[in-house]
């Protein structure tokens, strides 16, 4: 129903700068939060940062400070700006969105996932 599409990551060195991108495309009805994601090898996808549809955003304790979530809700695109990376920042960076859409004459939830961005901290 709700397809992300990611863009953005690559490799940076440390003290850089990174923008990423998600946009979401398909048939839905609203999009209450979106979200970005990051797995490291070997460990657990742990929330980054969210914001919801009046804008309020949330940061892990992690990237606060160092990092802004914003959304174009006109663009259904999200994204997330994050400066002062350092190598514990490496990981596969993961667009979510919920929402609702209408199947038929009822409206449902939805969940999805990007298929996600690499990004890489290393001099």
């Amino acid at each position: 129903q709700v397809q992300l599409v990611e863009s953005g990551g690559g490799l940076v060195q440390p003290g850089g700068s990174l923008r990423l991108s998600c946009a979401a495309s398909g048939s839905f009805s609203s999009i209450e939060t979106m979200a970005w994601y990051r797995q490291a090898p070997g460990k657990e996808r742990e929330l980054v940062a969210s914001i919801n549809s009046v804008y309020t955003p949330n940061y892990a304790d992690s990237v606060k400070g160092r990092s802004t979530i914003s959304r174009n809700n006109a663009k259904n695109t999200v994204y997330l700006q994050m400066n002062s990376l350092n190598p514990e920042d490496t990981a596969v960076y993961y667009c979510n969105a919920e929402g609702t859409y209408y199947s038929g004459t009822y409206r449902a939830n939805f969940n999805s996932w990007g298929q996600g961005t690499q990004v890489t901290v290393s001099s």
